[in-house]
């Protein structure tokens, strides 16, 4: 299997090395040569999932790197049939980060966010932020006028944005009550509730949400149309 640097047969060496110690400089070769540049996955790096998920119990580089290679499983890799392999592993490294996630960690977002991509969300797992500063770009489904929705500490808004006077003709996002989601969405806010990530949750309420479009005023879910613009064809 080829690694991210175009050798073949180095990841097994390394993975031993981690898996009988802490090994700071094996675990950046493995960083270098599993996942090129956060977006490509070599077919090592699928490969090496069923070791990896194993460590990322009680190490967090092993988390990190099996986060992000389970977030590129829908990019242009071809390897289908090695992916496919791997579905147990990735089972596995779900109930993992679901247990983690209860301890209320640091590194809670990239977690949910890892957790997004396992159960196959790969729009949300790669656009989803904090609400501190998030924009979700959609076409109106009624008059198609591009619509920038706003989730973030300076406002809640669906508005058209022109690149010389920023954001104009706002409108109030209107959050879905929790009893009103289905699906991805009620599963995304009651993890985040349930762990009391207050933020997030009321994020993933404005999102699962409907806004108003500032040319023809309809009203659309912005949840939808942005998975109808993002959600990965596999």
């Amino acid at each position: 299997m080829r690694d991210a640097l175009g050798e073949i047969g180095r990841v097994p060496e390394f993975l031993e090395r981690v898996e009988r110690a802490d090994d700071p400089e094996a675990w950046r070769e493995l960083e270098y040569r599993l996942c090129l540049e956060h977006d490509l996955v070599p077919p090592a790096g699928f490969a090496a999932l069923p070791r990896l998920v194993p460590l990322a119990v009680s190490d967090r580089r092993a988390r990190r790197l099996a986060g992000l290679i389970v977030r590129c499983s829908a990019g242009h890799h071809r390897c289908d049939a090695l992916l496919a392999g791997t579905a147990a592993a990735i089972a596995d490294f779900g109930g993992q980060l679901d247990r983690h996630l209860r301890t209320r960690p640091a590194d809670y977002l990239d977690s949910f966010i890892d957790l997004l991509a396992v159960a196959g969300q790969y729009h949300w797992s790669a656009a989803l932020g904090d609400f501190s500063d998030d924009f979700y770009p959609v076409d109106c489904p009624h008059c198609a006028v591009k619509v920038m929705i706003a989730i973030g500490d300076y406002g809640r808004y669906s508005a058209i944005r022109d690149w010389d006077h920023g954001d104009v003709d706002r409108r109030p996002l209107r959050p879905a009550f929790p009893a009103e989601l289905t699906g991805t969405g009620r599963w995304m806010y009651d993890t985040a509730a349930r762990d009391g990530q207050a933020a997030l949750a009321e994020g993933i309420a404005h999102l699962h949400g409907r806004a108003e479009c500032p040319r023809c005023a309809a009203l659309f879910t912005v949840a939808d149309e942005y998975a109808a613009a993002n959600l990965p064809r596999l």
